[in-house]
């Protein structure tokens, strides 16, 4: 009896150790490979537990999420024969579930040694050893990234498919400390002279500022000058239209008032040439004598105080009345007075 109990308690032993070697875990982001007497085996899983041959197959996960591998002090010559290190190339890339076996069964599980890291360094030496230290360290540094993305992407396109490099950052390279102080003085006095453009810029927009203020200020009295000197003239045709009103208004009462002189010397000129009648005419004739103070009489009075009748005889006169005596000749005869 001491002997079965000894057995079974091996035999549990031996069942814990083989489960406990057997049943495998593999997280989420994973898809676990398997071996078996060193050979990949075609079956793969994916994230929970799972059950294996304790002992004869080991299992390991790859992981399939986004992933930064960081390849760290690459050396590169730059084309001068300058030695520079740049301290760490950061490859952000994820690998596809479904290519898993096959880069693995290519690549084994490290397959970022052999894809990114030493892609990385070979690429990096390339670039440099066609580029001055001027050219990698300065003018073209921003341009690295981005080149040595496209380059490990064309490659691992052809190499491992299912492999996609996300984004790469470079930091800047170590140079030399002698060379590294003339590119930082080279950089004060660039930033002096940045400094002073922009000062010179701002002197400029003030300037500029103050010539549009000046502008501004010019148009605004130029137009109220302009509305002044409209308002003037808008005054001035006023007046002048009145003025012109007040004329034609003055020019049709005098042309009414000599329509009605006209009127009235029209209609007494018929009056008296409805008037002028022998009888009165006589009569007017008469009239003028009697209220003249002085008569005269006689043959010889000259012809302009008097009218001879063409039937009567040459003693027989009309005596006319006249305002003065004759200055030419004496009358034969004179009476003062209303006596004949």
């Amino acid at each position: 009896m001491p002997n079965a109990g000894a057995v079974a308690a091996v035999v549990i032993a031996v069942v814990a150790m083989s489960l406990n070697f057997s049943i495998h875990k593999i997280e989420e982001g994973h898809v676990g490979v398997y071996y078996r007497g060193g050979a990949l085996l075609s079956s793969t899983s994916g994230p929970g537990y799972h059950i294996m041959l304790p002992f004869i197959t080991s299992v390991k996960s790859v992981q399939t999420t986004l992933q930064t591998d960081e390849v760290k002090n690459v050396p590169c010559g730059t084309s001068g024969g300058v030695m520079i290190y740049f301290d760490r190339v950061e490859v952000v890339n994820i690998l596809s579930p479904d290519h898993v076996h096959a880069t693995v069964k290519d690549y084994t599980t490290d397959y970022d040694k052999i894809l990114i890291f030493n892609k990385v360094h070979h690429e990096l030496n390339q670039f440099c050893s066609s580029h001055s230290l001027q050219e990698v360290y300065i003018e073209q540094f921003d341009k690295i990234d981005e080149n040595l993305k496209l380059a490990l992407q064309t490659d691992l396109t052809k190499m491992a498919p299912g492999l996609i490099v996300q984004a790469v950052r470079v930091t800047k390279p170590k140079i030399p400390e002698a060379i590294r102080r003339n590119y930082e003085a080279m950089e004060a006095e660039k930033t002096k002279l940045l400094v002073a453009i922009q000062k010179q810029k701002v002197i400029e927009k003030e300037a500029e500022t103050e010539r549009k203020k000046a502008i501004i200020e010019a148009e605004k009295h130029k137009e109220v000058s302009k509305i002044q000197f409209d308002q003037k003239v808008m005054e001035k045709e006023t007046l002048k239209k009145m003025s012109e009103i007040e004329d034609l208004t003055e020019l049709a009462k005098q042309k009414a008032r000599a329509d009605a002189e006209f009127y009235t010397a029209q209609k007494q000129s018929e009056a008296n040439k409805l008037k002028l009648t022998p009888e009165y005419i006589e009569l007017v004739k008469y009239q003028s004598i009697a209220t003249n103070t002085k008569l005269y009489f006689g043959t010889d009075i000259p012809s302009m105080f008097f009218e001879t009748k063409s039937d009567a005889s040459a003693d027989s006169v009309k005596f006319v009345a006249a305002s003065k005596p004759p200055q030419d000749s004496e009358p034969s005869s004179k009476k003062s007075g209303g006596n004949r």
